[in-house]
Formats: C-alpha cells, sequence, structure tokens
C-alpha cells in the first residue's frame, strides 16, 4: 500500500497544478482566417476598361490552364556507315516546357455600388435569399459569411461564382429596381 505524501511534499505540486491552469487560461485561441475568396470581396468602382462611369464592379478569376509539355530533341543524327549499319547512334535530349493553354480570364460582374449596401438592404438580401432556402441565418442586416456564401450558393446556378451581389441577382430578387426599356 502506497503512503500519502508528506504535507510539504504536496504543496510544491498544488502549487505548480494551479501554475499550470493559470497559463492554459492565459492563452487565447485565436480563429483561423478564412481564406480569401478569389476575385474581390466587395464592390468596387475599379472595373474593365470602358466601364460606365459611377458603376461597381465585381470580378471572379479563372486561372489560366498550363500544360507541361515533354519531347525528344534530336541534337545529332545517327552517323551511318557506307553499307547501312549505324556507326555511331543520334544524340538526343529531353525537351520539358510548360505552355500556356488557356489564358488567365478576369471575368467582370457588375454590382450594387457600397452606398446601397446598407444594413437595411443587407436584411432584404438576406430575407429575399431565406425565401428561396439559401440563406439559414438570422436577419442581421450585416455582409457576414453566411449571408456571402448565400449569394455564392444563389449566384452558383446563373451567374458568377462568388460571394458578391451581381448587379443582376439584385434584380432578379427584387432589390434594385430593373431599368425600363426606352420607347
Amino acid at each position: 500500500m502506497r503512503q500519502p505524501d508528506p504535507p510539504f511534499k504536496a504543496i510544491p505540486r498544488l502549487a505548480l497544478l494551479l501554475a499550470c491552469a493559470g497559463l492554459a487560461a492565459c492563452e487565447t485561441a485565436t480563429p483561423a482566417a478564412p481564406a480569401p475568396e478569389p476575385g474581390v470581396l466587395e464592390a468596387t468602382r475599379n472595373g474593365p476598361a470602358g466601364a460606365a462611369a459611377g458603376s461597381c464592379w465585381g470580378r471572379t478569376v479563372s486561372p489560366a490552364v498550363i500544360e507541361t509539355v515533354t519531347e525528344q530533341v534530336q541534337l545529332q543524327p545517327a552517323k551511318v556507315n557506307p553499307d547501312g549499319s549505324i556507326a555511331k547512334p543520334p544524340v538526343y535530349k529531353t525537351d520539358t516546357r510548360q505552355e500556356i493553354v488557356r489564358a488567365r480570364i478576369d471575368n467582370w460582374f457588375e454590382t450594387p455600388c457600397p452606398d446601397v449596401l446598407t444594413p437595411e438592404f443587407n436584411k432584404s438580401l438576406q430575407r429575399a435569399l431565406q425565401a428561396r432556402s439559401f440563406y439559414r441565418g438570422p436577419i442581421t442586416g450585416e455582409m457576414d459569411g453566411a449571408t456571402r456564401a448565400a449569394v455564392r450558393r444563389y449566384q452558383k446556378q446563373r451567374g458568377p461564382d462568388s460571394g458578391v451581389l451581381a448587379l443582376e441577382t439584385a434584380r432578379e430578387l427584387g432589390l434594385v429596381a430593373v431599368p425600363r426599356p426606352e420607347s
């Protein structure tokens, strides 16, 4: 049977345990930042060349497609004897290079401008997405991660694969007036 530690030995252990607990409580876990979305995260007035003055734009990027090509290149031809036999075989080198099969493409789409994206507008957006079963969070009026994810899910079917709200999507949802055709 093990004898209990004398009281003077238990005190340092207790102090050590309390110190460790205190240090563990001091450490704060910092949540990992979400990976940034390709393209822009907010509407910007810097659009493609030729964009109308005062319009706002979002962008997704289709990355370039690059292919590695490997081929044998002949450096020296074979040396052939007069009787047709090979005196010295040909010399080849392996040449490996990358070729762009399809260049990177910036996919620009018009967006509502930042001054339109008020908390009231964002609440209407959240309600419109909620009514279509794309948004399940609380109606906060914040353009938070859950709202952006819902916008992305909705737009992926018909428009840009982006959490940035496209102007065309805002029109489909009834949030922005549709321009009338001139008669």
